[in-house]
């Protein structure tokens, strides 16, 4: 996992190491792999978006009390 400095972060769900679906967190919306897998399934971006969030808040917490 890379984090360039500009990123704010990165949701990515994987099955078996193959990607299926990613997060992208400018346009806040899911970003299939490939489009036939969003007929099948479906991933609410703003539950990805809320997790980042709280973890985002939790680390902050985290290296306060280090």
């Amino acid at each position: 996992f890379y984090l360039k400095p500009e990123e704010s972060g990165e949701f990515m769900f994987d099955f078996d190491g193959d990607e299926i679906f990613h997060v992208d967190m400018e346009k806040k919306e899911t970003v299939w792999r490939l489009p036939e897998f969003g007929r099948f399934a479906s991933f609410e971006a703003q539950g990805a978006l809320a997790n980042m969030a709280v973890n985002k808040a939790n680390l902050d917490i985290m290296m306060k009390r280090s």
